[in-house]
């Protein structure tokens, strides 16, 4: 091999690796530009829940001030029943999350482990109940409530979201692709349907498990028109549904709505922060199958 082909070769080589630098420097810095975006919003609400309000609607807007104050975390609570407002919501978001995850569970378990009539019927009934928007069925929900007595009430609540199609969902798709040879071991050994799930499928299922618990609790949690509209006193509002209604009532005082908006989301982000690695995990496997 002469001096020009080595020459070729390396100039190549070296084009190949300019190439590929410069393109990861273009695939970080969108990386860098999607996380600005999804973050900035959070940091101005965060930063401006300690301004002032003068400085909150100064313009030019600024992110940063030059006094800061914790007035708006003392006022939100001061100005309406935020500690009976997170009672609701953890009563609320915490009983639907329990309840639907363990009859979601077992829904998913049978649509995808037991035989029976009319099985996948069922099955694509169930499906076909996600394509509903809440809207439409509202009105007839709150009559339904109403007529049993339960507006205002933490079982009219918790009741009609104790199950949802996007659980049974994905939990048949993670037992679906359970092997089968461990219900046949445990059927051998003596244990009966509700045993197998309990004792052998639960546990193989736990970042799934976790995974829909985080969903359905950030749903409840942030929910403002199903608790809107099944509670009438502030004594059983939710953070959302009571903070909603505090913007309405207060619409000139955006630092105690912006402090009530941190309060309300900072629970979830600290629960998020302590399950992110079973989250990740079950999410990254949901829905391989079925």
């Amino acid at each position: 091999m002469n001096k020009d082909t080595l020459a070729i070769e390396k100039k190549k080589k070296n084009y190949k690796n300019n190439k590929f630098k410069f393109g990861r420097i273009i695939y970080y810095f969108f990386v860098v530009l999607l996380l600005f975006l999804i973050l900035f919003p959070f940091v101005w609400l965060v930063i401006s829940s300690f301004k002032f309000e003068k400085d909150i609607i100064s313009w030019p807007p600024k992110l940063f001030a030059e006094n800061y104050t914790l007035d708006n975390y003392i006022k939100v609570f001061n100005q309406i029943p935020m500690w009976s407002y997170i009672k609701n919501t953890v009563i609320f978001a915490g009983g639907v999350t329990i309840i639907s995850v363990f009859l979601d569970s077992l829904a998913g378990y049978a649509l995808s482990r037991m035989e029976f009539r009319g099985k996948n019927i069922l099955y694509y009934g169930v499906l076909l109940t996600m394509m509903i928007p809440f809207q439409v069925y509202m009105i007839p929900l709150f009559l339904e409530i109403s007529g049993m007595g339960l507006i205002d009430t933490y079982t009219g609540l918790i009741l009609p979201r104790t199950t949802s199609a996007f659980g049974i969902f994905m939990m048949r798709s993670f037992f679906i692709n359970l092997p089968k040879d461990l219900e046949e071991a445990a059927r051998i050994d003596g244990l009966n349907e509700f045993q197998i799930f309990y004792k052998i499928m639960l546990p193989l299922i736990k970042p799934a498990m976790l995974s829909l618990g985080m969903f359905t609790l950030m749903n409840s949690w942030n929910d403002l028109l199903y608790p809107l509209m099944l509670t009438t006193t502030s004594d059983m509002r939710t953070l959302p549904a009571g903070l909603a209604l505090f913007t309405g009532q207060h619409i000139s005082f955006y630092g105690p709505v912006m402090a009530g908006a941190v309060v309300a989301m900072l629970p979830l982000l600290v629960l998020y922060v302590f399950l992110q690695k079973y989250f990740v995990q079950g999410t990254a496997t949901a829905g391989l199958k079925g």
